[in-house]
């Protein structure tokens, strides 16, 4: 079961003006489940993108990266997404561009477009073949479907290992008018940045020059999803696209400096954040959501690779799913992150507000029921202070228990 976190509800996401969804069976995997989700974008939207930073990145990332730039060469804007679970359509070669190419045409051809304006994205099992027949007979179906209202059926259209559906929306007033942002995201295993959301959407209706739109979706990743980890696996699939679809009443957004960009970024922030740390809390086979941060250091990515290390030890994550305070643990992957000049006299730990080790050593008054009680909850936050300097930055990341090895054993059968 998910860590403290619940289904979407409908009524909690906006609408977004000039952006419909709609979702379909196809069958690409198995029967009776949505597995084909359609998103029509009006003209003259703003729309960007943040892919895997894997080198061996799926044929639909490779697809969406080329019509993202023919899109900013030509002027020819992003008019629709179509999004599948069941096949990831990654190492399938020349092939697998192929298949995710025709995607494109079909459903351009539907709807009287270019197919370069037509993204892309698969999700589910890698090298296996693409059924883009299946996708084009569940395209008709999926645009029938179109709303604006269709936020969460789109959550559990492009769900996997997920066990919950993930969908958060949010209103915020900009220049005196009310802009509505909705997103979604999918993702249980294989999380690790950069990129970490496996999938994600969001859209807004506020009004954004295209110029700042890629400064836009690299910041709102940056803060949410390339903070977060689940079992340290960058997926070949990983997509975040941030759709504004220009329809508020308000003067265009030119800058994310100005008091309009730093009012819009910030909210979309709240939502892209609960988006990433819900993959987290849905993570396969976690019973615990975790808060790593680190603090006194040289410089946030010093901190945040110091964070990194702690979120990805194996030995670190089993010990918090049996709430065991072997916490030793935690000072030697803070030794092995590679901060060549640290100075172990100088670290502190603490598990909330219980203060385990101070100069590098325990704590004096540390008694190990006191960790234990911590550990015993789902939800927990490590700190450690490095003291070297004052950056720092913060991680989400789940424990690992005996499901995430049976889901993963089990995910093809």
């Amino acid at each position: 079961m998910p860590v403290n976190l619940t289904a979407p509800d409908p009524a909690h996401l906006p609408a977004v003006a000039g952006v419909r969804i709609g979702v379909a069976e196809a069958g690409i995997r198995k029967v009776n489940r949505k597995d084909l989700t359609v998103v029509l974008i009006d003209d003259g939207a703003s729309v960007s993108g943040v892919f895997t930073q894997n080198r061996f990145c799926a044929a639909p990332v490779q697809v969406c990266r080329e019509h993202l730039e023919i899109a900013r060469t030509s002027g020819q804007g992003i008019r629709a997404m179509v999004i599948n679970t069941g096949n990831a359509n990654a190492g399938t070669g020349q092939e697998g561009l192929a298949r995710a190419r025709s995607t494109c045409q079909s459903l351009a051809d539907l709807l009287g477009l270019s197919p370069a304006q037509i993204l892309p994205f698969s999700t589910g099992v890698i090298m296996e073949p693409l059924p883009v027949e299946r996708i084009v007979a569940g395209l008709p179906a999926a645009l029938a479907d179109a709303s604006p209202s269709h936020w969460v059926r789109a959550a559990e259209g492009i769900m996997t290992t997920d066990t919950i559906a993930k969908a958060f929306g949010a209103k915020v007033m900009i220049a005196g008018v009310q802009i509505n942002i909705s997103g979604i995201s999918k993702g249980a295993g294989m999380i690790r940045p950069n990129m970490a959301t496996m999938l994600g959407f969001m859209a807004t209706d506020a009004c954004v020059s295209q110029g700042v739109m890629q400064q836009l979706a690299l910041e709102l990743a940056e803060g949410s999803f390339n903070r977060v980890t689940v079992d340290g696996d960058t997926s070949t699939n990983d997509s975040f696209v941030v759709i504004a679809s220009n329809k508020a009443a308000h003067a265009p957004i030119e800058s994310l400096a100005s008091a309009e960009g730093q009012t819009l970024k910030a909210a979309m922030l709240g939502v892209a954040r609960q988006l990433a740390q819900a993959i987290v809390r849905d993570g396969e086979g976690a019973t615990k959501f975790i808060t790593v941060r680190v603090e006194g250091g040289k410089t946030s990515e010093e901190c945040r690779q110091v964070a990194y290390a702690i979120a990805h030890s194996p030995l670190v994550k089993t010990a918090f799913f049996a709430s065991d305070p072997n916490l030793g643990r935690i000072l030697a992957a803070v030794g092995y992150a590679g901060i060549a000049d640290l100075d172990q006299n100088g670290i502190d730990l603490y598990l909330d507000d219980v203060h385990v080790a101070i100069q590098g050593g325990r704590h004096p008054a540390y008694r190990e029921e006191d960790g234990q009680h911590v550990m015993k909850q789902s939800e927990i936050t490590v700190r450690v202070l490095l003291g070297r300097g004052s950056a720092s930055d913060t991680v989400w990341t789940c424990d690992l228990s005996h499901d995430y090895v049976s889901i993963n054993a089990d995910y093809r059968s």
